[in-house]
């Protein structure tokens, strides 16, 4: 499965970041899939921000959980996110990731795309 992120790389502080992964070679509907967004800021480890299962249901970090939205076009076989009132400190560079199990940590992924870098300025 390859999975390409896209979106801007500047969003201004109290903005919505909006992001979007693109899959192709597998469906984001394939039974038992689940479909991350992750980031690393700089200088730091990388962070779990959320999940999108394939069947349409979502949970999130909790430290993030109300600034917060995954959703999904399953007619593009995409999903994306979107962090609302950011901050410098959502510098970072996001990726998405999939893997076969509900987990809610930022390593084991069975694909994960380049990543994209997103900075936070005004």
């Amino acid at each position: 499965v390859q999975l390409q992120e896209s979106g801007p790389g500047l969003v201004k502080p109290s903005q919505t970041l909006s992001l979007a992964c693109t899959v192709s070679g597998g469906s984001i509907t394939s039974a038992y899939s689940y479909w991350n967004w992750i980031r690393q800021p700089p200088g730091k480890e990388m962070e779990w921000i959320g999940y999108i299962s394939y069947d349409g249901d979502t949970y999130y970090s909790p430290s993030l959980e109300s600034r917060t939205s995954i959703a999904r076009d399953t007619s593009k076989n995409q999903f994306t996110l979107q962090l609302s009132s950011v901050t410098p400190d959502d510098t970072a560079v996001y990726y998405c990731a999939t893997r076969m199990y509900p987990k809610t940590y930022a390593d084991e992924f069975d694909d994960r795309g380049q990543g994209t870098q997103v900075t936070v300025s005004s």
